[in-house]
């Protein structure tokens, strides 16, 4: 594009301001990408003096056909299923009860959203005293079944291991997504509302035939978002298996990738896990986009 006068000024001026942000990106992130691509062709161990070996496609050959890497993979995928697919719609019923409110919505705002403030490790250091065998979660059950003394072995047993990681990571970030549903419900026009009313709709069929179409990209991004955060977890299934949760429930894909980092050493078949699990966040992002912007059209 070529630029005359006062616009090629401007041009000028916005290449410096994002020159900064730009030189950032490439440093800390492009770079580190295309360098984890690049070590997956060789056979790299840290701490060693020897130089890598190229190897090819070996590192990936050894990644899909590993044992522990499928397991990983199928952890994740349930950690995920059982976290992302409730988040949304926990978010979602919060954000229409906030909105529709007209006293006390602000303390309920902050009620939900405060846990999105506390640190990951944090987090997962308070439940791991609430799920102790004498902790606030087994004398909570106990009390709601009439069954006083049972331990849930919410740290021990696989199912409740895996519900457990998923309850942290649904009370951490649903009052982060519940602020973008607020927002989002606080942008549908009032008139829009008031119409649906006059035309007799009750309170279901407006969030049916109104709320939930108008919402459509908030949810979209809300859902994107959402998923790539459940696939990126690691803090609290790592503190968990330090303090002797077993590993294998929970061996989600990062946990993986950073044992077999810094525990095995092997950074080449780490950087494997790192790409194909880019690649299947980038995959599922994009079968979202497209699947929405179909759903978009045709409405």
């Amino acid at each position: 594009m070529k630029y005359t006068g006062i616009e090629k000024k401007k041009a000028r001026w916005g290449w410096i301001f994002v020159s900064p942000a730009v030189l950032l990106f490439l440093l800390f992130s492009l770079y580190p990408m295309l360098n984890a691509v690049y070590n997956t062709f060789f056979n790299m161990k840290l701490l060693s003096l020897r130089p890598p070996q190229f190897v090819g496609f070996n590192n990936y050959t050894y990644i899909l056909g590993s044992e522990g890497f499928r397991n990983s993979v199928k952890a994740t995928v349930v950690f995920t299923l059982g976290a992302f697919i409730p988040m949304t719609i926990f978010s979602f019923i919060f954000g229409l009860i906030i909105t529709t409110r007209k006293k006390g919505h602000r303390v309920l705002q902050l009620m939900i959203y405060s846990p999105a403030v506390v640190s990951s490790v944090v987090a997962a250091l308070i439940w791991m005293l609430i799920f102790d065998p004498r902790g606030l979660a087994n004398s909570a059950v106990n009390f709601a079944f009439g069954t006083p003394g049972v331990d849930r072995h919410w740290l021990s047993d696989t199912f409740m291991l895996r519900l457990s990681t998923v309850l942290i990571y649904i009370w951490k970030y649903v009052g982060y997504f519940t602020i973008i549903f607020v927002t989002g419900i606080a942008k549908i026009p009032e008139s829009v509302l008031e119409a649906a009313v006059i035309d007799g709709a009750n309170a279901v069929q407006t969030v049916r035939r109104v709320i939930m179409p108008l919402l459509r990209s908030t949810t979209v991004m809300v859902s994107i978002v959402a998923m790539l955060n459940c696939l990126k977890s690691f803090s609290t299934q790592y503190l968990f298996t330090q303090r002797g949760a077993p590993k294998e429930p929970i061996n989600v894909v990062t946990l993986n990738i950073y044992n077999t980092a810094m525990r095995d050493l092997n950074i080449s078949r780490a950087c494997v896990m790192s790409v194909l699990l880019f690649l299947v966040m980038m995959a599922l992002t994009l079968v979202r986009l497209q699947s929405s912007e179909r759903n978009t059209v045709s409405y």
